[in-house]
Parts: structure tokens; sequence; C-alpha cells
């Protein structure tokens, strides 16, 4: 399909009104916002009556094939949670578990409304079969560790990975490196990685100061905080998007906002790993770009963004005790704009506009949680579930067609990942 109109729907333009508004799409691109020539015919029209059109959702950071440990390791403080109980359920890992669990996650996110997700794992060229046959958007890494036997297979597999796939499926995966974290990169590696960003142009993905005692355990080693070691190593001038960033202080921000790093805020996984709270309220008004993740699907325990948007809204009123703080646009704006400009794909995604990617969510109004209609940006917010997602767009193409998946076998999909994730916990 080449030609797609959206008809009669009420649009949440860039500026953060909505507007009733038809939206053509041409090919894979927004060609049209209102104002469509006559002498434009569309191939297929959707009737958006009682709905909303807005971007896609774009989860920021996740570990997408990890929904194979959903519900297996939970109430946990994060070093037990990896060291006892997920790095050794990892270590079973094989390449088709990973393709199965990374396809439940896209099928998840798809039906709530997420058109683009940033991940990190391993595995990868699994993950961009499933990304490629699924239609959804992504930005991935193989995650890398400096501490463990496979750390050179890392970079070098990371080097074959950004050849091969950056850019694959119709433009649709961008590649960054993606260097786990600094407790896990010690510098001598990190400079490996910035080297090998520098060969290959690439961007990168790191979490950085999850925690308190990441934090405490890197100024005791270094004498300094993870943000300034970054720093000091020049990863930062190299494109990043940083997860986490919960553990930062007013300099730390201030070396961020230098060096224009983007930030991956994951408010469910930080709440029930009791990480903290990042200072979010004082990252947007340095002008850092902060947009939202989900993490991984073991440790949130779903990737609905739409709750993330809420957390995000939510966590920081009652963190500060100030109900003025992150207003329900400035949500929207984490899970859409926000989000496109963290992965570094804000000329092409996250706003409804000619010329953008055409990567859209029609949401059905017409229900008891969206009535009565005072304010779209509110409901969405503050109202909406997934449930109220109908059509999802990814680059032009219908993958979500009134809840039912079009890209993806869902029965098929559930038998395949309950056999695989009971298997990789069995006997331990």
């Amino acid at each position: 399909m080449t030609k797609l109109l959206l008809k009669g729907g009420e649009v949440l333009l860039p500026n953060g009104q909505v507007k009733q508004a038809d939206v053509a799409i041409e090919n894979n691109v927004i060609a049209y916002v209102d104002d469509i020539p006559q002498t434009w015919q569309p191939e297929k029209t959707i009737h958006c009556s009682d709905k909303l059109i807005a971007p896609g959702l774009v989860n920021t950071h996740t570990h997408a094939a990890m929904t194979l440990f959903r519900s297996y390791a939970d109430d946990m403080a994060l070093m037990d949670w990896l060291q006892k109980k997920i790095w050794p359920a990892e270590a079973k890992l094989v390449a088709q578990d990973v393709y199965w669990g990374t396809m439940l996650a896209i099928a998840e996110m798809l039906k709530s409304g997420t058109t683009t997700f940033a991940d990190m794992y391993f595995f990868m060229d699994e993950v961009a079969k499933a990304v490629d046959q699924s239609g959804i958007r992504a930005v991935l890494s193989r995650g890398m560790s400096g501490v463990t036997p496979t750390a050179q297979q890392a970079l070098t597999e990371s080097e074959e990975f950004f050849r091969t796939f950056h850019g694959f499926a119709d433009g649709r995966i961008t590649v960054m490196l993606g260097p786990h974290a600094p407790y896990t990169c010690p510098p001598d590696y990190l400079k490996k990685v910035i080297s090998l960003a520098e060969k290959l142009g690439a961007q990168i993905h790191i979490h950085l100061s999850e925690t308190e005692g990441e934090v405490l355990d890197c100024l005791k080693a270094y004498g300094k905080s993870p943000i300034a070691l970054m720093e000091e190593l020049g990863l930062l001038g190299h494109g990043v998007l940083a997860a986490h960033c919960v553990h930062v202080s007013a300099e730390d921000i201030a070396i961020m906002q230098r060096h224009k790093v983007r930030v991956a805020h994951n408010p469910g996984s930080n709440m029930k790993l009791a990480s903290g709270v990042a200072p979010v309220p004082a990252m947007l008004a340095a002008g850092l770009p902060v947009g939202l993740g989900t993490d991984g699907a073991s440790s949130n325990n779903n990737l609905d963004m739409l709750e993330e948007l809420r957390l995000a809204a939510l966590l920081h009123k009652v963190h500060e005790l100030n109900p003025l703080l992150v207003p329900a646009k400035t949500a929207v704006d984490m899970a859409t704009a926000m989000g496109a400009q963290a992965v570094g794909l804000e000329d092409a995604i996250g706003s409804i506009q000619k010329g953008f990617k055409a990567d859209l969510v029609i949401w059905n109004m017409h229900n008891l949680r969206w009535c009565p209609r005072h304010d779209r940006i509110s409901l969405l917010t503050y109202s909406a579930s997934a449930q109220d997602v109908h059509t999802v767009i990814v680059n032009g193409h219908i993958v979500v067609d009134n809840q039912k998946l079009v890209t993806i076998d869902e029965e098929k999909l559930l038998f395949e990942v309950q056999q695989r994730g009971m298997r990789l916990v069995r006997d331990r």
C-alpha cells in the first residue's frame, strides 16, 4: 500500500494542540496534515471518528528478550537480581530463545502503542530478524561487558552487527554500540568502545548511575561519579543515550548538558527495584531530552509505555510534593518527541508533521475512560488504557488493525515463549 488516508479524526499536533484533521500517508511518510489536495487519492481510508491520532510511543530503553523472565525474579535488589537470578538464567539462552522473547516484546509493545524501541541485549541478529518481520522500528545495541571472557568477542560482534544491520529493514533499524555500564566495562575497555564508535560513526547506549551503590563504588575506585568518569574518558562526545541516571548530582547534570547527553527515564523499573527517583525535573530544566523506557519485562514487568507515561507524570509530583511538576503535556512529549530525540531520531519520528515517518497510533476515544473529553492530553496521560489502541502504523504500514496484530501469529508466539521461558528457569 502506498497511499493511506486517516479521515475525520482528532490529531495531536507538534505544538501540543489537538485539531480535527485528516492525515495523508504516502509510502512511509506523512504527506499532508489537513489541507490535502483534491488530486491526492488514497488507496485505503481509515475512518477515525471518535479517535485520536497521535505519534507512536518511543520506548527508549529495554531488553526485549527478557520477556522470557517475566515473573521469574521479583522483589529483589538490583545486584542480587542480576547475580543470583538473571545472569545464570541468561547463560542458558540460545539464539532462537532471543528471537521468540523479542517477538513477544514487540507484540506487546505494538498492541500498546509503541512504534519504536531501543534495545540492548545479545544474539542481536535474532532481534534484528524479529524487528524486520514484525514491522516495528528499533534502535539496537549488542550489549557488551569488559569483565567476561567474551569481552573481545562482544566488540567484534558489535562491529559486524553495525555493518550488517545499520539502516536495515527499510531503514527501520538503527544500530548503536552498547557497553553495559561502568561497573561491567572498566576504563580500558570503554576506550576500545570509544575507538570503535569513532571508526564506525556509531552512537552509544549505556546504563549510567542507576543505583546509589554503583555511584559510591565508582567514586571509591576512580574518585569520580560515573558521569564524570565518562566525560574524562571521552565517551560522552559520541551521541550518548544514557539509561536511568537516577543518582546524578547538579555537577553531573551540568556535564550531561555540556555533552548533549540524552536520557532514558525508566520510572516503573526504578520503582520496582527501589533504585531511587531520577531528578527528571532538574534534567528537563537543564534542557536535557528525557525520554521514557520500560526497561526489561523482568524488572517492570510489562512493556506498556502508556503506563510509564503516567508514572512519569505522577512520580515526580509526589516525590517533590509539587503537583505542577511533569504536567500531562510534558509526559506525552517525553513518550513521543523527546523519546525520538533521545534515540537520535528527532528528525524522523515522534511528531505528526509533513515529511516525518508515518509512525502513528489511533486511539479509540469512544469508551468510558475518555468521557467527558475536556482535555485530550490529560485523558491520554491520566485516563487512557493500552486497550484503547485501535490501529498502529509504522513506516506507513498497518501493523495493528482494530486491536489485532497483522504481522505476528499471536497464538504461535504464546506457545513458543511459554515453552522456552519455562526451560530457561527449570532446575534453578
